[in-house]
């Protein structure tokens, strides 16, 4: 029997049934120097291991790939966008200690791709609906500089009843460094002192993440 292209077995038995591959395979839409599509779709795979690596690779490490031009690394771009605009938009709707799961994907869409550490807010109001979600401070591969003040002074002027806070580690590794839980609790102060809440600090690696919150560390 011969197997179906993915665009036939998508509209016959649903997109949850397709192979990574298989998505990769339509996103792409075509293959390139006499490679089929299916072909570069799992030598991709191959070379950076997971879905999750291709979307967030940048143009250098995506052109390497033969038959991967600038059309596709476009294409490619513009898919991993929409997708943060989707969770962005999920976000806006949601109570995000109801629905924790679109917070971390949320978050995850931008900042897990991130070479240098940036450090988030989100500003929630009392009913824990994201007010705005604000990159607040930019550093090194290493390290970023957290001011707790500038975190306070945001949330008294959007008014917001609770804070979560959110930093990448571009090592991949979501493990909390002891500068990390030091600065959860001078934050956690700072906001203690004016009866804003802070609800959670979430470190976002390569497909993985921690939560202070779930660790009891808050």
């Amino acid at each position: 029997m011969t197997e179906l292209a993915p665009r036939e077995k998508l509209a016959i038995t649903g997109a949850e049934s397709l192979s990574d591959a298989e998505l990769l395979a339509i996103f792409l839409r075509t293959g390139s120097h006499g490679i089929p599509v299916m072909v570069l779709a799992r030598q991709m795979l191959n070379e950076f291991g997971s879905l999750y690596r291709i979307m967030t690779a940048n143009e250098a490490e995506l052109s390497v790939i033969k038959g991967v031009g600038t059309a596709k690394i476009t294409q490619l771009h513009a898919v991993a966008e929409l997708g943060r605009r989707f969770f962005a938009s999920q976000l806006a709707r949601e109570n995000v200690m109801e629905n924790p799961q679109v917070t971390r994907h949320y978050l995850q869409s931008v900042l897990a791709h991130q070479e240098r550490e940036v450090f988030m807010a989100l500003f929630l109001d009392n009913q824990h609906r994201v007010l705005q979600a604000q990159k607040m401070f930019s550093g090194s591969i290493a390290s970023v500089e957290v001011h707790p003040r500038e975190i306070v002074r945001e949330a008294l002027k959007l008014n917001a009843a609770a804070v979560i806070l959110a930093h990448n580690h571009p090592s991949g590794v979501a493990e909390p460094s002891r500068a990390d839980r030091d600065i959860t609790v001078k934050v956690g102060q700072a906001c203690a002192l004016l009866n804003i809440r802070l609800l959670d600090h979430l470190v976002i690696g390569h497909g993985e993440f921690t939560s202070f919150a779930e660790r009891g560390w808050l």
